[in-house]
């Protein structure tokens, strides 16, 4: 029976899906990345194995979701951005769509005040 868990999963940038021109830098017990392509960084526990919390799979995606504040009236400016997993059967429908655009994703909730 092949097992899956002993096969790598190619690591990809979660912001524009570069594979090639990552590095990685031992911090500690976390990899912090970054992509030479387009400059965004994350921590990796190469120990860890996200899962989803709805359906318990570990068939999980990286994407960049953007932390959002209100800048000038009514008007709302990403201030930084953060990398989610999130789960292909679960959330299949959001991540066909990030794929295209690699665009941050939106907050659940956005500011008020």
């Amino acid at each position: 029976m092949w097992d899956y868990r002993n096969v790598v999963e190619e690591l990809q940038c979660p912001a524009c899906g570069e594979t090639d021109d990552l590095l990685g830098r031992q911090n500690g017990e976390m990899i912090e990345v970054t992509c030479q392509s387009c400059d965004q960084q994350w921590e990796r526990d190469p120990n860890a194995i996200p899962t989803c919390d709805r359906c318990d799979g570990d068939d999980m995606e990286g994407a960049v979701k953007a932390i959002v504040e209100k800048s000038r009236g009514s008007q709302l400016s990403i201030v930084a951005t953060q990398v989610v997993y999130l789960c292909r059967v679960c959330d299949d429908r959001i991540l066909s769509s990030y794929r295209i655009g690699r665009s941050p994703l939106m907050p659940d909730q956005l500011p008020t005040d």
